[in-house]
């Protein structure tokens, strides 16, 4: 049935019911939003225990590989689990209630008393990072596709809130990265300091994040097209017959490495001698803003695979002038513009690209498996962070790295400016080699095509 069929899209004219509406998506990506913040605040986790709690760079960095590799197992679960999930009120809707366990352990973890010993101290902050990444937002990301096809009934619909929508994430984004900085140079001084600094984020978030589940409800049945209830070695089938969710797995992969190594506020630490100038550099990314509203544009006129690679090249140049720059900050404030424009496609058409492949299998005749593919596709995005925080952390301490700016070692300060730079560069390249093979984006309108079609013989509408 896999024919190399090539058919030319017809432009999509706009009405009224292909508008989400401002309230709508906004109350669907405000989820998103406080899932980001508290990402970019995980960030800051690996130098909270070097230079607050002390312990050795190389155990936190083993301590978040554990936990990561541990998350790609659970995701692989809990996509399965979200796939058989029925309830009243939906089959995704329920595990929003997670970001409720993400804030509450994100503060836990930051509130480690630093008299333990250093055995309880790893012990601590190991069991919360399971519980924030392995469990809840775990369950969070396994269910978002699920989600957004049960929620939205357009392709349409799913451009405009993983482009327009991404704005409101972006911009909070901005805000977190701006303001974090500035805060911990005043607050995170002490360990009381980090729980008021992480209080502040997390109160405000957990109540955003709460908006998409009282607000969004599963209103479209995209779940008897199969005509067989869902079971384990169908779901098995899926992933065995679909290739190309593995080269969307893979991209993520290095996407996730590269944003989890966490290497940015040693860098200013270290290197340019100034956390503070990481709040201004996150403000530079506001020029990326016109991007974003011209995305929807963008996708309707070129494949998938080519502005995924385009972002790659960009991002690319960006971690290029990064290394060229060393501490001028006009440089890096360029190689941060860079590399942010970069990385938009991929941040805003993974969701779309796991849609197109539930598409696929839907056309194969087999279940559409939104939850198992996130799942697949979180497996590799949680062992791509996992290793990216591990690889940290053992590249810093072999490089001999001590957590204190008096007696930081030359060598200590090139393994983070390679790190900072060069280390991103040669795995977006490989992955832009990758994407070469990605072939679904040319048969997606003939298989959405006749998708609709069987739909409609069979009375369904999505």
């Amino acid at each position: 049935m896999e024919a190399e069929v090539l058919v030319e899209q017809a432009p999509l004219k706009k009405t009224s019911k292909d508008k989400v509406g401002a309230w709508r998506m906004f109350a669907w990506q405000s989820r998103a939003l406080s899932i980001s913040g508290n990402v970019l605040i995980l960030g800051f986790l690996s130098i909270y225990c070097t230079d607050t709690l002390k312990i050795p760079a190389a155990l936190v960095g083993t301590l978040l590989m554990a936990t990561k590799l541990l998350d790609g197992i659970t995701n692989l679960l809990a996509g399965v689990i979200v796939d058989k999930t029925n309830t009243k009120i939906g089959r995704a809707r329920p595990y929003e209630l997670s970001i409720i366990g993400v804030w509450i352990c994100t503060w836990l973890m930051f509130a480690c008393p630093p008299e333990f010993s250093m055995a309880a101290k790893a012990v601590w902050v190991f069991s919360m990072f399971i519980f924030v990444d392995s469990i809840f937002s775990t369950l969070l990301n396994a269910s978002n596709t699920v989600y957004m096809v049960r929620a939205f009934s357009k392709q349409e619909h799913y451009i405009a809130i993983s482009s327009y929508g991404s704005i409101i994430v972006f911009l909070g984004a901005i805000a977190v990265n701006v303001s974090f900085p500035m805060l911990m140079g005043k607050l995170a001084t002490s360990a009381d300091g980090w729980k008021t600094l992480i209080a502040i984020y997390a109160v405000p978030f957990l109540l955003i994040g709460l908006l998409r589940f009282f607000f969004i409800k599963e209103t479209n049945n995209v779940d008897t097209v199969s005509g067989e209830k869902v079971n384990f070695k169908e779901l098995m089938l899926v992933l065995k017959s679909n290739r190309y969710i593995y080269i969307i797995a893979i991209m993520l992969f290095v996407y996730n490495f590269v944003a989890n190594m966490g290497v940015s506020v040693y860098y200013f630490t270290y290197i340019v001698k100034n956390v503070g100038l990481m709040g201004p550099l996150a403000l530079t990314q506001v020029v990326i803003l016109p991007l974003v509203f011209l995305f929807p544009m963008i996708i309707r006129k070129f494949s998938t695979t080519k502005l995924i690679i385009a972002g790659i090249f960009i991002t690319s140049l960006g971690y290029l002038v990064n290394f060229i720059a060393v501490d001028n900050f006009p440089l890096l404030a360029l190689g941060g513009i860079l590399t942010g424009a970069g990385s938009v496609p991929i941040a805003m058409l993974s969701a779309l690209m796991i849609i197109d492949c539930a598409d696929y299998n839907e056309w194969q005749g087999r279940p559409r498996a939104e939850g198992t593919l996130g799942s697949v596709t979180g497996f590799t995005s949680k062992i791509g962070a996992a290793i990216g925080s591990g690889v940290m952390g053992v590249l810093l301490s072999v490089s001999g790295y001590t957590g204190n700016t008096a007696t930081q070692p030359e060598s200590a300060d090139v393994m983070i400016r390679m790190l900072f730079s060069i280390i991103p560069l040669v795995l977006y390249i490989l992955v832009a080699l990758t994407l070469k093979f990605y072939k679904l984006d040319k048969l997606v309108p003939q298989i959405r095509k006749e998708n609709e079609e069987r739909r409609n013989q069979m009375g369904l509408t999505k």
